[in-house]
């Protein structure tokens, strides 16, 4: 069973980006909140199903990334070895997590992705699509608005669903 894995922030001043606008409205205005917050967390994607799992975080180190692989863990079918594809910052290599690791090595191996190739990893089209869907061209006024906007979307792709999997057919035939 393979999944990719991948960490990403979202701003509260969300994203602009072009868009159609009806004829008779001239200049269209978009508020942003003129903010430097951000909602960070990880996401994971199963690659046979679609199936999106994610986990808010404030920070991005060995201990929160340790987090979200028990909580990959808790989805591997019973028999089935997870091999988790992702990059390589540093805290996906931190000695913290290496006993675990080791514990583990039955259940779940992780692969790294050569350096500097997001292209590789179908979680990137996650966050592009999570951003089309959920971001462009919207106005946050608090942090949790953002975080309920992403909410809504994530939990679209909770269960396995063939959007999600389109994403991971496109980034390994191209």
């Amino acid at each position: 069973m393979i999944w990719c894995e991948d960490e990403c922030h979202f701003h509260q001043n969300g994203t602009i980006t072009r868009m159609w606008v009806p004829p008779e409205i001239k200049d269209p205005v978009i508020f942003q909140e003129p903010s430097h917050k951000k909602i960070s967390l990880f996401g994971s994607i199963n690659t046979v199903n679609g199936q999106f799992v994610y986990r808010f975080s404030t920070i991005f180190n060995a201990e929160t990334f340790l987090e979200h692989l028990n909580q990959i863990l808790s989805y591997r079918p019973p028999n089935k070895k997870i091999l988790l594809i992702l990059d390589n910052a540093r805290y996906h290599h931190a000695r913290y997590i290496r006993p675990w690791l080791e514990k583990n090595k039955r259940l779940i191996e992780l692969l790294f992705l050569p350096p500097y190739s997001p292209e590789l990893n179908p979680t990137e089209l996650i966050w592009k699509r999570t951003r089309y869907k959920a971001t462009h061209n919207r106005y946050f006024p608090t942090i949790d608005s953002l975080c309920d906007a992403l909410e809504i979307q994530f939990q679209q792709w909770a269960l396995p669903n063939e959007e999600l999997l389109s994403l991971c057919a496109i980034n390994y035939v191209a």
